[in-house]
């Protein structure tokens, strides 16, 4: 727990969370959001192709997908830190928090086969086997589970 109280203690803690400066919270959480929109948008394009959308579309045309998602998921990295320093000893114990990072890192995972499976692709192919869309269909799942997750902390911990 002192860890987590350092962590809320540091100038650009009390900052983010007490500061009336629009540049301050709103800002951090806004760009929090904007990566989340990148980063699950950018897999769900990938997933629901892999689900039968637009099949015409050979797969090697998706590879763009895993630069949105890593510039989301950059953009998520130091946002996400912010917001968890102001609130550590509140989110660092709580078991809706946890939950919400295990469902991260699980959508986050999905994504590295789906990435082999699209870079090793070549430009006709446009078919996709039983695993992998069963593999589209538990990274739309997690990551509507991480988001949820992610609003309802506002719900949960106080």
């Amino acid at each position: 727990m002192g860890f987590l109280a350092w962590l809320e203690s540091l100038q650009i803690s009390i900052w983010v969370g007490q500061s009336s400066s629009v540049w301050a919270q709103p800002t951090v959480l806004t760009l929090h959001t904007t990566g989340m929109a990148v980063l699950v948008g950018a897999s769900w394009v990938l997933d629901l192709r892999l689900l039968g959308i637009a099949r015409h579309i050979p797969l090697s045309e998706f590879r763009w997908v895993f630069r949105a998602a890593a510039l989301g998921l950059l953009l998520n990295l130091p946002t996400g830190l912010l917001l968890f320093f102001y609130r550590a000893t509140a989110w660092g114990t709580a078991i809706p928090f946890l939950v919400k990072m295990g469902l991260v890192v699980a959508s986050a995972a999905t994504l590295i086969p789906l990435r082999s499976l699209v870079m090793r692709s070549n430009p006709e192919q446009r078919e996709v086997g039983g695993n992998t869309r069963l593999l589209a269909i538990a990274s739309i799942a997690l990551w509507a589970s991480a988001v949820t997750a992610g609003r309802l902390l506002a719900y949960l911990v106080p």
